[in-house]
């Protein structure tokens, strides 16, 4: 081999292993005491006119507030966001992820590392305490349909820890899991950002006229299979192990079902692994559940396609 095919080989195992290094990084970030220091400055100047001194939402300019400034110290809600959610907040302001307006964005008065900074900084105020490692990092899956209404899952399944089935109740009596009628958010939402926060104003004004959101649906398989929520359910299969850790999507999305460039592969005699919510991958998992678990998960045709 050439030397230059060499020093191309090297390079491309450093800018991996720099990958792999990079990436084992995201979300365990351990702040150094001089960002937190820096951030405690910096969340002095910009931050505690609202959220307080000490980070509990008590600051002299939300008193006016409809929706009460964040409790930055509470753990309980704090701890299990990722901090590049906690980054895009203070970065595009609260409307952009579906909050409230009394969230501005400062994008333009501080650097993405200041907001680092501050995030650093506020880790400190949790109780009980924050530790790096709870708050795994962001999924934004590609191409994630646009809803009528922004509806956050890393708020209401990751951080305030919502079951899945109190949304989608259907899924342990039925085939489909359901979604949730305009009665179910308005049960939290009549008080809970009623005032001021746009995207539940569309709740509000879709309850007014009587009518259901009309949700993009994300996840389906073909008209010509059978698949049933409620036998998944009662032999607990979490819901993350078919569409993904839900909890950590700001907006979900996924792709799913049978690829091209799978089918390309497996006939070139390759064997990669089968695509999600594809056959192969349903039985993949049957096959593996019957092995670890002792469940009797059937493999036959008939039971997806009758």
């Amino acid at each position: 081999m050439r030397w230059w095919r060499w020093a191309g080989a090297g390079l491309g195992l450093a800018f991996l292993l720099a990958g792999i290094v990079v990436w084992s990084r995201v979300g365990v970030t351990v702040a150094a005491p001089a960002d937190v220091q820096t951030g405690r400055q910096l969340y002095g100047t910009h931050c505690a006119t609202c959220h307080g001194d000490s980070g509990k939402g008590d600051g002299p300019s939300a008193a006016a507030f409809a929706t009460k400034a964040f409790d930055l110290t509470d753990g309980r809600v704090m701890n299990t966001l990722p901090d590049d959610f906690l980054v895009d907040i203070v970065r595009d302001g609260g409307p952009a992820h579906g909050l409230a307006p009394t969230m501005p964005p400062f994008n333009r008065t501080l650097s993405e590392i200041q907001i680092r900074q501050v995030v650093a900084y506020v880790r400190t105020l949790a109780q009980p305490p924050f530790e790096p490692g709870q708050a795994p990092p962001l999924v934004r899956p590609v191409g994630a349909p646009r809803q009528p209404i922004y509806f956050n899952h890393v708020i209401h399944a990751g951080s305030f820890k919502i079951d899945c089935q109190y949304c989608h109740a259907d899924a342990r009596r039925s085939e489909y899991a359901g979604l949730p009628s305009v009665e179910r958010c308005m049960g939290c939402h009549k008080i809970i950002g009623a005032q001021d926060n746009p995207e539940i104003r569309k709740i509000h004004d879709y309850a007014g006229r009587g009518e259901a959101i009309p949700w993009v649906r994300v996840f389906k398989v073909p008209e010509f299979t059978y698949f049933s929520h409620k036998a998944h359910v009662r032999v607990a299969v979490a819901c993350q192990t078919c569409h993904g850790p839900i909890e950590r999507m700001p907006v979900v999305g996924a792709q799913t079902g049978p690829r091209l460039v799978n089918d390309l592969l497996h006939a070139a005699g390759l064997r990669p692994g089968a695509p999600p919510l594809s056959m192969g991958w349903c039985i993949d998992c049957h096959r593996e559940q019957n092995a670890t678990r002792g469940t009797r998960a059937p493999l036959d045709c008939i039971a997806c396609h009758h």
